[in-house]
């Protein structure tokens, strides 16, 4: 079966058929770094790795570029706020972002291009808008002509020129079409500027991300991804300022839903958002991002403590059987992919139907183990272990079972310590004294070391590592 992605542009779910034959280009929409990650933020992230890991598991050599906005009127005004430079307030915001996706298990982009390190490319692009009759300057700014481009604007969003609103700078009255949108900004006392044919100034946010994306990738690549409320504007520009320039630009449109919190997107400006850093402080890394890919890329999560706790649970059920069969048969390699999990990954990355057939084989290895078929039991382990890997989630790779500070040592003085404390445990159970029994769970419990009583005796996983 091929795989079949859904296209914002043509709102259909259609064949991959990439540009070249055994390579998939991807272009994703990045941080603008002007805050600290919460968990609507890595959503795309996650997902985009979710769908760099299956391409190159279908045999796609994946180039993914994901960019870093580090220059923006955001990030400008937050650093202004708190009286910092703006790029030490872009990168410091930046070094969090990429924490955040590394401890999330993302794989690195092939490139993270900033926007600060791409202007000559911006300028030339105008340039080339302005020659093509597209752009036009106005007082050390200049604009995107929408009526020169009506025939084609709106096609991504499906809206029409004709009934749009302005999306920025409505007052901006070197305008000739309030629909116009901004390319270059002429400088502004105390703001960061580069020199330009217009005078000083800066680029405009859509603006970058065109030049970063063909610069990388070509005048014309796969995919372009980003979350849902980028499609308008800033997806609509980058696609109309692209193709009017002469550069077919992406050829599928991918947007995943957003993160909500009591039904509203997540956003600073919303007070609602949920930190990465704070969440994980409640949760291991891979619990949250078992939380945000398990969902189909398309629906929207709807974030809830109950939504986490569930996510918490069922992760721990199946990082429980992998250990259950590596305790009692050694270690585990990744095997084959069962048929209906390739199938669901192929039907628009369909990770809900997916991951129900990992707990279907769960189910079954878990049979397999209790009935002494070790085989078969293996067998499962293995099957399980290459599927969650797709997903980023599979609890014996190497990125999950390291320990933060880089310490074997240490995680071997851990593990004679539980062991220990568990052997007392066992110990006091057999003489049928609970309550020391019980003591001695709560004390591991108490340091965020969970204890699972099994078939093949008590097992314990590091709950806040």
């Amino acid at each position: 079966m091929s795989l079949y992605l859904h296209d914002t542009a043509t709102r259909s779910t259609r064949e991959f058929r990439p540009r070249h034959a055994g390579v998939a280009s991807l272009y994703l929409c990045g941080a603008t770094v002007q805050g600290m990650p919460h968990v609507g933020h890595v959503r795309s992230g996650l997902e985009f790795d979710v769908l760099r890991r299956w391409l190159t598991r279908s045999g796609y050599d994946v180039r993914l570029v994901r960019n870093v906005t580090d220059i923006d009127d955001k990030i400008l005004a937050k650093a202004a706020e708190a009286g910092r430079p703006w790029w030490e307030w872009a990168a410091t915001h930046e070094r969090a972002f990429e924490s955040a996706y590394d401890q999330l298990g993302c794989l690195p982009p092939s490139a993270t291009p900033r926007a600060t390190g791409h202007i000559t490319q911006m300028i030339e692009l105008v340039e080339r808008l302005v020659e093509a009759g597209h752009a036009y300057a106005s007082g050390g700014d200049v604009y995107f002509s929408v009526p020169s481009y009506s025939e084609f604007y709106g096609r991504l969003s499906g809206q029409r020129p004709e009934e749009m609103q302005p999306a920025e700078d409505s007052g901006d009255s070197g305008k000739r079409d309030p629909r116009d949108f901004t390319l270059w900004k002429a400088a502004k006392p105390g703001e960061p500027s580069w020199p330009s044919p217009w005078g000083p100034g800066r680029p405009g946010w859509h603006l970058e991300c065109s030049a970063m994306s063909t610069h990388y990738l070509g005048s014309e690549f796969d995919v372009h991804g980003g979350g849902l409320d980028l499609v308008f504007p800033h997806h609509e520009n980058e696609l109309a300022q692209s193709n009017a320039a002469g550069d077919g630009f992406a050829a599928y449109w991918m947007h995943n839903a957003w993160v909500t919190a009591s039904g509203e997107k997540m956003s600073k400006s919303l007070g609602n958002t949920l930190t990465i850093s704070a969440l994980l402080q409640r949760v291991r890394p891979v619990e949250l991002r078992y939380y945000l890919v398990v969902p189909h890329y398309r629906s929207t999560v709807e974030f809830s403590d109950e939504g986490l706790d569930e996510a918490v649970a069922t992760f721990g059920r199946m990082e429980s059987f992998l250990h259950r069969v590596v305790q009692r048969t050694g270690s585990v390699s990744p095997g084959g992919m069962h048929p209906e999990f390739v199938a669901a990954m192929d039907d628009d990355l369909g990770t809900p139907q997916a991951i129900a057939v990992v707990h279907n084989v769960i189910r079954e290895g878990n049979a397999a183990l209790d009935s002494g078929d070790e085989e078969g039991a293996r067998a499962a382990a293995a099957s399980v272990r290459s599927m969650l890997d797709i997903l980023g989630l599979d609890p014996l790779a190497p990125h999950w079972t390291r320990e933060h500070d880089g310490s074997d040592a240490a995680r071997n003085a851990l593990s004679e310590l539980v062991e220990g404390l568990l052997k007392q445990r066992s110990e006091a159970r057999a003489r049928r004294d609970f309550a020391t029994a019980d003591e001695v769970r709560d004390r591991l419990q108490a340091c965020g070391i969970a204890v699972e009583d099994t078939p093949d005796g008590p097992m314990w996983t590091l709950k806040d590592g």
